[in-house]
C-alpha cells in the first residue's frame, strides 16, 4: 500500500529541509569554533624595511589599534634585506593560523618580475589582507634646475640628451620604476643613479649632482617647504592635501601618469577566511578613522582598507603594471 506524503518512508520537503540544514551547521561548527578565540596569543607583524622607513611606520601606525581592536598584544619584527625578499619569505614560510602577518609595499609587487628565481610563490604561498594606504610619489628638482614645471624638465631633457640624471632609492624601487616609467611616456632620455637608500639620492639632488627625484610626499615636504628643493609634480590623479600647492602631472598635461609606494598586509596561505576577513575589517576601521585619517594625509598618503580579495585584485594589477616597465626598461636587481 502506497505510503502517505507524511509517512516516515516519504518525509517532507520540509523535513528534508531542515535535515539538510542541520547537517551544514553541524559541518560549520568545527571551523567556527577553532577561530572564534582568535587571536590565543601574540600577533607578529613582519616588516621587511629597517625601522623608521615608509613600511616601518605604517605597521606602527596600526599596531596600537589592533592591541586595542583584538585584545592581544601586536609585536612588529624588523627583518630587512634583499629588496624584503628576507622579510616576506618569513611571512611565506610562517604557520598559517593567524599569528604572523606582514607589512609590505610596491616593492613586493616588482620584485615578482624584477627576481628570475624568489624563494617563494607569492601566488601560492602568500594572500592579501588588506590595503592599508597609498602614497603617491612627488618629483623634485633642484632650485638652481633650468627648468621649473615638468614640462620644462621634459623639453630640456629632449634638448640635452643625457645632461638629466635622476636618482632613485635602488634598482627596482617603486621611485626608480616609476621614472622610468615617465621616461617610457615622455620619450626623454635620463640617466640612471641608484644610491642605496633615498636620504643620499636627497642630499645630491640639493648639491645639484642629480638633477630629477621621485620620492613619497613624506620624505620631501619639508624639504619643499623649507626651500630647498623645488616640487613639480604628484603622480597622481589627485593632489595632496599636504602640498594642495603642487599639481598632478595629469593636471600638466602627462596623461594617466601615476606612481606611488603603498602600504599593505598580507598573510601566510592558508590562514583561515573568518581570520583574514577579521583582520581586514580591523585594519580597514583604524586606517579610515577619523583620528588617523589627518596622521596619514600629513604624511601625503591617503587612507585606503577594503576586503581582502580587493587587495589580491590590487596586487595583481600592480604586479602587471611594474612587470611590464621592468622588461621593457630591461630593469634588473642591485
Amino acid at each position: 500500500m502506497p505510503s502517505s506524503p507524511l509517512s516516515p518512508l516519504r518525509p517532507s520537503r520540509r523535513q528534508v529541509l531542515a535535515a539538510a540544514a542541520g547537517s551544514v551547521a553541524t559541518l560549520a561548527a568545527p571551523a567556527w569554533a577553532q577561530n572564534a578565540g582568535w587571536p590565543s596569543k601574540p600577533i607578529r607583524l613582519i616588516v621587511p624595511y629597517t625601522p623608521g622607513g615608509f613600511t616601518d611606520q605604517m605597521a606602527r601606525l596600526v599596531q596600537n589599534g589592533l592591541q586595542q581592536r583584538l585584545g592581544q598584544t601586536v609585536l612588529i619584527d624588523n627583518k630587512p634585506g634583499a629588496g624584503s625578499v628576507i622579510g616576506v619569505d618569513a611571512v611565506a614560510k610562517s604557520a598559517p593560523d593567524g599569528s604572523t602577518f606582514g607589512v609590505v609595499i610596491a616593492a613586493y609587487a616588482a620584485n615578482n618580475t624584477l627576481y628570475p628565481k624568489l624563494p617563494y610563490d607569492a601566488r601560492k604561498d602568500l594572500t592579501g589582507v588588506a590595503l592599508m594606504g597609498v602614497s603617491p610619489l612627488v618629483a623634485a628638482v633642484p632650485l638652481e634646475a633650468p627648468f621649473k614645471t615638468a614640462q620644462e624638465l621634459i623639453r630640456y631633457a629632449k634638448a640635452h640628451p643625457g645632461k638629466v640624471s635622476y636618482g632613485s632609492s635602488g634598482n627596482g624601487s617603486a621611485v626608480h620604476l616609476t621614472t622610468e616609467l615617465f621616461k617610457m611616456q615622455t620619450g626623454a632620455y635620463m640617466v640612471h643613479i641608484p644610491y642605496r637608500g633615498a636620504a643620499p639620492a636627497l642630499t645630491d639632488l640639493i648639491g645639484g649632482q642629480i638633477q630629477l627625484f621621485f620620492d613619497a610626499a613624506t620624505g620631501l615636504i619639508n624639504m619643499g617647504k623649507q626651500g630647498k628643493v623645488r616640487l613639480i609634480g604628484v603622480a597622481s590623479d589627485r593632489r595632496l592635501p599636504v602640498l594642495p600647492e603642487v599639481p598632478t602631472f595629469i593636471e600638466q598635461g602627462f596623461k594617466n601618469f601615476t606612481g606611488s609606494t603603498w602600504a599593505g598586509m598580507i598573510a601566510p596561505a592558508g590562514t583561515p577566511r573568518d581570520i583574514l576577513k577579521r583582520m581586514s575589517d580591523e585594519v580597514s576601521r583604524i586606517v579610515r578613522s577619523e583620528e588617523m585619517r589627518p596622521r596619514l594625509e600629513a604624511m601625503g598618503t591617503f587612507p585606503a582598507g577594503g576586503t581582502p580579495e580587493e587587495f589580491d585584485a590590487f596586487l595583481a594589477s600592480e604586479t602587471a603594471k611594474w612587470g611590464k616597465v621592468i622588461r621593457e626598461a630591461g630593469v634588473t636587481p642591485d
